[in-house]
């Protein structure tokens, strides 16, 4: 194979706005991972951080629709079954990690809301947002375990991804310019 088949157009561009997306919200989240405004949940960061990830989710699942119309090019050999992996995860986690994000929002006791680029509040997840206050004090540390973890997961993946890229640059097969503008 040798890559003579492309990604159309809409891929590429989602493909590259998501990467990108992705890449800002790791730094952010880690700048402010620790940070007191964070802590307060009051941080510009933090909300930027929060409508990058809705950004994520909502071109997460375009792009996946718009995968289930178009077909992508043939997976190339020899790692076929490992690059068809990888894609996989990255569509469950580029979906996951927002609505576990998302989640962790609604059922976090401080209430606060989320600020979609200054443009309107988001609204929490009402079937956790109003659960018990004491519910949620006790179920916020699992969603900030599921967040994360999963973020660290995706930095693995992205690792695996570059790598593969980097193979398939040295190795000169095309593959590379299927994903180029």
């Amino acid at each position: 194979m040798g890559g003579a088949e492309r990604y159309g157009t809409i891929a590429i561009l989602l493909h590259w706005v998501i990467a990108g997306l992705v890449l800002a919200n790791i730094a952010i989240g880690l700048a402010f991972a620790n940070s007191k405004a964070a802590e307060a949940g009051v941080s510009s960061l933090t909300q930027l951080h929060k409508s990058i990830g809705l950004s994520v989710l909502l071109l997460s699942v375009a792009r996946l629709a718009w995968r289930f119309t178009y077909r992508a090019p043939p997976s190339p050999q020899p790692y076929a079954l490992l690059a068809r992996a990888v894609h996989l995860l990255f569509y469950i986690l580029l979906i996951a990690i927002p609505l576990a994000g998302w989640a962790l929002v609604s059922v976090s006791p401080r209430n606060i809301p989320t600020h979609y680029f200054g443009l309107f509040v988001w609204p929490h997840m009402s079937w956790l947002h109003d659960l018990p206050l004491a519910d949620r004090r006790h179920d916020i540390s699992a969603f900030v375990l599921i967040h994360n973890s999963l973020a660290f997961l995706t930095l693995a993946l992205i690792a695996l991804h570059v790598a593969g890229a980097f193979y398939h640059m040295t190795r000169r097969d095309g593959v590379m310019r299927r994903m180029l503008p």
